[in-house]
């Protein structure tokens, strides 16, 4: 990337970052910008597009890098990336598929959901798990499920299907009681096995409430928008964002502590996001909303991955 698009694409962030901050101290949801711009649509020139511009490539659906509409990037102007990139996510969301921001997408788009990008270097990672052959060493198979992997499809070595994990310091009993459960519901359905343990720093998978930018290159955004986020075998690292509302009871101003878990185990073990919703590797899940059981595309995704 040329230096100015990376100067661009630094100070597209720093600027998402610093209008959620601003919006979160005013009382304001940090996405209360997509409500006003519901109806946009190719053309139009409305002063928010630059933020639907930057979350959108934020979860990987839209990229101006290497193109020669890489001006447009922080523009004003619906333009036609940006109209491609509205529909494919109305696509992979089950939802009309029109490249306007109906009210629909809106309130799609304004659902907590997981940080981890549903389309990942150009791959649209929501949609390759249908109907492809894939070889992954031990075995090749293939599906007609929904479930996805990361690129490359990275896995934990067979010599270490016995994992432990950690807590940060200041994680409250309830979460770690929470995140425990989770971790039961996986061993269930997989050969892993897991222990926590008390030692952070040498646990294979590391459990912490981060806020802001906290040193990944993914900062969380505050209330209401990005959940959590954790990345593929072997990292080890999942972030819960402390600004969230969180409980071991979801009410309709929190959400719950299990159910977050349970989806961001699956990235830490190699699964990527789903089309099935309703299962737990769906990318959203709605404030009191709970989903504590593996549902079968997900159990058909670990086992394809890892065998039965």
């Amino acid at each position: 990337m040329a230096s100015g698009a990376h100067f661009l694409l630094s100070f597209a962030l720093f600027s998402l970052v610093s209008q959620i901050v601003l919006a979160q101290k005013n009382g304001a949801s940090p996405f209360e910008f997509l409500n006003h711009l519901q109806g946009c649509q190719k053309g139009d020139k409305l002063r928010d597009v630059p933020k639907l511009k930057n979350y959108l490539e934020r979860i990987g659906y839209l990229s101006y890098e290497n193109t020669k509409n890489n001006f447009h990037a922080e523009d004003n102007e619906f333009d036609d990336l940006l109209e491609r990139a509205i529909r494919v996510y109305q696509h992979n969301f089950h939802l009309n598929v029109s490249g306007v921001l109906d009210s629909e997408t809106v309130s799609s788009l304004t659902t907590p959901r997981c940080g981890v990008a549903d389309i990942i270097n150009g791959t649209n990672w929501m949609r390759v798990g249908k109907n492809n052959h894939h070889h992954l060493g031990h075995s090749s198979f293939h599906t007609t499920a929904h479930y996805t992997f990361f690129q490359g499809y990275p896995r934990w070595p067979e010599n270490q299907y016995s994992l432990t994990y950690g807590f940060g310091e200041d994680t409250s009993a309830v979460a770690m009681d929470a995140v425990d459960r989770a971790f039961s519901t996986w061993q269930a359905s997989t050969q892993f096995s897991f222990t926590r343990t008390s030692d952070y720093t040498n646990a294979n998978i590391k459990i912490s409430f981060r806020r802001g930018d906290h040193g990944d290159g993914y900062p969380f955004d505050g209330p209401g928008g990005i959940l959590a986020h954790a990345f593929a075998p072997t990292s080890g690292s999942f972030h819960y964002d402390g600004d969230e509302q969180w409980s071991d009871v979801p009410t309709q101003d929190a959400s719950d502590l299990e159910s977050v878990a349970l989806h961001e185990i699956g990235h830490l073990l190699g699964l990527g996001h789903t089309q099935v919703q309703g299962a737990v590797m769906w990318p959203t899940i709605p404030a009191g909303t709970t989903l504590r059981q593996l549902q079968d595309d997900d159990i058909q995704g670990i086992r394809a991955l890892y065998g039965a």
